[in-house]
């Protein structure tokens, strides 16, 4: 044998084994690299037998024993690295006891080996069995936890298994009833996602697609919702699963449980549709409206383009809807959502945003013109009549167009504008267009200010009655006055009412307004002789109020005037709210012994069923009639005509209004109207000076 090892060569050796230890530490895939490493090792080690002397070969054996005896039981799951480790240094040994001469001892070396080798593989069995059946317990474990778990939601049917490949593996009964298999062998060793989809050659939904990367990606997931097909209907299942692994740990494939949520899933689509569209048109509701005109505008803004908002208003519509029920109204409501959807172009949307508006969204537009365009197509197709049995219906429609970005960059900007143009083609007469001007600012802001300052106009009083003669045709002799309001703003100044009126009638300050207007005008004729009568103006909003024959009772017993000389005019549009409710209230005026005057007949409705019901002492015409009779317009004179003989038949008078020259008087006088009324008798005038009237005119009883 070698001498006694020097200094260097055992640092050396020392540095040898130190580098054979680190590259047994690094982690290999392949079993055959690790063990390898652990042959390389072991010759390391035994290298000093080479280099000491022969006293040192029973020292370095007992270390070597003690490395093997160790390696086989601290080392049972890399059996093959005990294996390399205890037969290398057997046979290392073993080969110096036989060189030294010490055949025995070798013999035993290599009886010591085989035994250590065997003992490893014992123990690596053992190991290998418990580490099997501690794999069995975790995945029963991790099944029932859950199974608890899932159970626990309410959400869990049955239970599923996939190996590697992800084909499915032991199926439950359950399983395999939820495809509409009978037998779960049918389904055994199929691909999962195949089987989900319906058939290998489906296409695959987007949650199967994710239910794919998933497993591929081998990572646990819960409650994942899945559209499955069985038999050619779609379903929806809830999967939770998990990873599994084998006896040696390794990836084995997946296992879980799954659930049939199609009766909670189509509750909460139907939810989501409910909260996103009309139930009644089946259009997009103002939620998902605010959505679409918010991406169409980031889409104008980013890409440089435009968009428009076209704010659509049925003209006529509460008329069919307080005459003929709210049913009749809403199947006129769905007709109009079909049409708007006829008239839409490609990439635009309509949707209802309640009562009878409606809204369009044109994503791309060029020019103003395509807006207008748009906007005149679809007044004219709205406008065409209805025939929803057993009647005829008519209706308009005014529309109000913004355009996006310029006339508002967010979504409750270009609403509000296309809402004021809106606003402006409804003041307009409706069944007109009107596209977005900064001026409606001005105009809105105006509005606003008349309204606040109209709220404190009675308070402060700022009103005033001002009266207009009606004369007799004949003799020319003053019959009766009409009390017309003014407004003498402290704010604003003087105000027309064909400016304040309509802001009280929305608001419904003409209510108390015209209740003082009622109780002055009492007042008022009371002082003049008594066969002169008062007319007072009344709105629908007044009309339909439940106290307004209370309110005439009382404004006759405070002021003493006779319920024979006060006239209450309204006009034809009060019938069309509320019909039935109009007229109990004027019979129980004209049961006071009032009388009624039907005012501006032959401008709105011109229903004969009107006058037929209600026993109007007068109608009174229209000065647009007045003034085209009198230039010789064939269909004036005609209406007037023709008014005037009705008139005579149902044993009413009638009124000819605004009268402002000889020729006019001559024409009217001439086709028979009994009154007369117009600054060529006299213009509205305070009280005052219509007292004076009684002391130049000769008054005759009607």
């Amino acid at each position: 044998m070698a001498p006694m090892m020097g200094k260097g060569e055992v640092a050396a050796w020392f540095a040898l084994l130190a580098a054979a230890l680190l590259l047994a530490t690094r982690r290999y895939p392949q079993p055959r690299v690790r063990t390898g490493v652990a042959a390389l090792v072991a010759l390391v080690w035994t290298v000093p037998l080479f280099l000491a002397s022969s006293d040192l070969q029973v020292p370095l054996w007992l270390v070597s024993a003690a490395l093997m005896s160790a390696s086989a039981i601290l080392l049972p799951s890399t059996p093959r690295q005990s294996y390399a480790l205890a037969a290398t240094l057997g046979a290392v040994h073993a080969a110096s006891f036989w060189e030294t001469g010490e055949g025995a001892l070798g013999g035993i070396v290599l009886l010591y080996a085989a035994a250590t080798i065997v003992g490893a593989a014992l123990n690596a069995r053992t190991h290998r069995h418990a580490r099997h059946a501690a794999a069995m317990m975790r995945e029963k474990e991790q099944v029932v936890s859950l199974l608890l778990r899932e159970f626990e939601e309410g959400d869990a049917d049955w239970l599923w298994q996939v190996d590697t490949a992800h084909r499915v593996r032991s199926p439950s009964p359950r399983f395999a009833f939820a495809l509409a298999r009978e037998e779960p062998r049918s389904i055994e060793d199929q691909p999962l996602i195949a089987l989900l989809a319906g058939g290998a050659g489906a296409s695959l939904h987007p949650s199967l697609q994710d239910l794919s990367e998933r497993l591929l990606r081998c990572e646990p997931f819960s409650g994942l919702p899945v559209q499955v097909t069985v038999n050619d209907r779609q379903r929806w299942w809830e999967l939770s699963g998990s990873p599994r692994s084998d006896a040696q740990g390794e990836f084995a494939g997946f296992h879980g449980v799954a659930s049939d949520i199609t009766a909670e899933r189509e509750s909460s689509d139907k939810i989501a549709y409910l909260a996103r569209y009309d139930t009644l048109t089946g259009l997009p509701n103002r939620s998902m409206l605010t959505e679409d005109l918010a991406r169409a505008l980031l889409d104008a803004q980013q890409q440089g383009t435009r968009c428009a908002f076209l704010m659509i208003d049925l003209d006529r519509f509460k008329a069919v809807n307080d005459t003929l029920g709210h049913q009749v109204g809403d199947q006129l409501l769905a007709r109009v959502s079909e049409r708007l959807r006829e008239q839409l172009g490609e990439g635009e949307l309509c949707c209802r945003m309640g009562g009878d508006e409606f809204a369009v969204i044109i994503p791309d537009v060029r020019d103003a013109a395509q807006i207008d365009q748009s906007a005149q197509r679809l007044i004219e197709r709205l406008s065409q009549p209805y025939a929803i049995y057993p009647h005829m219906l008519f209706v308009g429609a005014s529309v109000g167009s913004a355009l996006g970005p310029q006339d508002g960059s967010t979504v409750e900007t270009l609403m509000r504008n296309a809402d004021l143009a809106l606003y402006r083609a409804k003041d307009a007469g409706g069944n007109v267009h009107y596209t977005y001007e900064p001026a409606l600012h001005a105009q809105a802001e105006e509005r606003r200010q008349l309204e606040a300052a109209l709220r404190n106009a009675l308070g402060a009083g700022e009103f005033e009655v001002y009266y207009q003669p009606v004369v007799d045709a004949t003799t020319e002799t003053v019959v009766s006055l009409e009390a017309l309001l003014r407004w003498n703003s402290a704010e604003h100044g003087p105000i027309s009412p064909a400016k304040f009126v309509p802001v009280a009638e929305d608001t419904r300050l003409v209510i108390p307004i015209g209740e003082w207007v009622l109780r002055r005008a009492c007042l008022e004729a009371v002082r003049w002789p008594d066969p002169i009568r008062i007319a007072v103006n009344v709105s629908g909003e007044q009309l339909l109020d439940p106290d307004f024959p209370a309110m005439v009772v009382s404004a006759l017993a405070s002021s003493g005037l006779a319920p024979q000389r006060l006239e209450i005019e309204v006009t034809e549009s009060i019938f069309v709210r509320d019909a039935s409710l109009a007229r109990s209230a004027l019979e129980q005026v004209i049961a006071l012994g009032c009388t009624v005057a039907l005012d501006d007949f032959g401008t709105g409705y011109s229903s004969l069923g009107y006058l037929r019901e209600l026993r109007f002492s007068t109608i009174k015409i229209d000065r647009t009639f007045v003034q085209g009779a009198a230039q010789g317009n064939p269909e004036c004179l005609a209406i007037i005509r023709a008014v005037v003989a009705m008139a005579e038949s149902l044993e009413m008078s009638t009124t000819a209004e605004g009268v402002e020259t000889q020729t006019e008087l001559d024409v009217v006088r001439g086709l028979g109207c009994r009154k007369i009324q117009g600054f060529h008798f006299g213009r509205p005038m305070p009280a005052s000076a219509a007292g004076l009237l009684f002391d130049d005119l000769r008054v005759e009883a009607r």
